[in-house]
């Protein structure tokens, strides 16, 4: 009697690309959870590191890892060009139609790949972003600050999809702008218009780790402030924390939420305007475009007992 086999079930491949500088102290943990997540509907073909003139063990431990695990790759930058320019190297070497980029000072939940790549089943959808979860401890102001912004963030994103910290996207376009600071937005503004549809997952999570210092704080915010200034007058893509009434809409709700943090709320809005006056006042005045923009030290000792918990 014939036996009927049968047939293959159907997966979605992907290709992931880590973008890495000076991540020795997270890059095995983040490469180990890439490799153990729990996959059914999707297969990871490959892991590209790209690595951007690292001048600690990262190189050493990428190739050391790889030893063992077939699927990744290392690519090293000789000099540090901006993370753009990282992600468009990935962009030419990897082989998939649907890809991911992870920041290198990341860790993903281990359902997060699937949650992020399954939404593409739907040849609408163009990109797909997930809910980044900050390990500080929020019982610090800066620790509460961060876990502010991520979680207006989360607020911002139910309403406009809005993506950061890891993407997943169709191959749609070959490059993104050199000379972007702010990657994930361009990335939603190509999408945005190829005319197909953004997606925010708020349960595909993503742990990061936000500026423990004030000096680290306003660093990174005036960088991101400058590089959202820069994507709305060069591409014209405003993202949806430009706009005031979505702005408005999150900071009311946030103090309906959480009324006994009224005070610490507007410690942080005063931070944030600060923040975003130098970074207008960088772009306007300065004409400064912090591409390869120096790196938080604080952001980058991510504890991931929270994901164990």
């Amino acid at each position: 009697m014939l036996e009927i086999k049968p047939e293959r079930e159907f997966k979605l491949t992907c290709s992931i690309g880590v973008i890495a500088y000076n991540e020795a102290d997270n890059i095995i943990k983040l490469l180990q959870a890439l490799c153990d997540q729990n996959l059914e509907k999707v297969e990871i073909a490959e892991i590209i590191v790209v690595s951007s003139a690292c001048k600690d063990a990262t190189d050493e431990l990428v190739c050391e890892f790889a030893l063992t695990h077939p699927q990744v790759s290392l690519i090293c930058e000789k000099e540090r060009n901006g993370k753009a320019s990282a992600i468009n190297i990935f962009l030419k070497e990897a082989k998939s139609e649907i890809l991911i980029i992870e920041s290198g000072d990341t860790i993903p939940a281990p359902d997060t790949i699937e949650k992020l790549v399954t939404p593409f089943e739907d040849s609408k959808i163009g990109a797909t972003g997930g809910r980044p979860s900050p390990v500080n401890d929020e019982k610090t102001l800066m620790g509460y600050a961060v876990h502010l912004l991520w979680r207006m963030h989360h607020r911002m994103a139910l309403i406009h999809p809005k993506l950061g910290e890891m993407i997943a996207f169709r191959r749609v376009f070959t490059t993104i702008p050199r000379d972007s600071a702010v990657d994930e937005a361009s990335i939603e503004a190509i999408i945005r218009n190829k005319r197909l549809k953004l997606m925010y997952v708020p349960d595909a999570i993503i742990y990061n780790k936000g500026p423990e210092n004030f000096k680290d704080f306003v660093s990174q915010r005036r960088r991101i402030q400058n590089g959202h200034l820069w994507l709305l007058n060069k591409h014209q893509y405003k993202v949806a924390s430009q706009d005031s009434g979505i702005m408005y809409s999150i900071f009311k709700s946030e103090i309906n939420d959480n009324p006994q943090q009224i005070l610490k709320l507007f410690i942080v809005i005063l931070m944030e305007m600060y923040c975003r006056l130098l970074g207008s006042y960088d772009y306007y005045i300065k004409k400064k475009n912090p591409f390869a923009w120096e790196i938080a030290p604080t952001t980058k000792n991510l504890d991931n007992s929270k994901e164990q918990k």
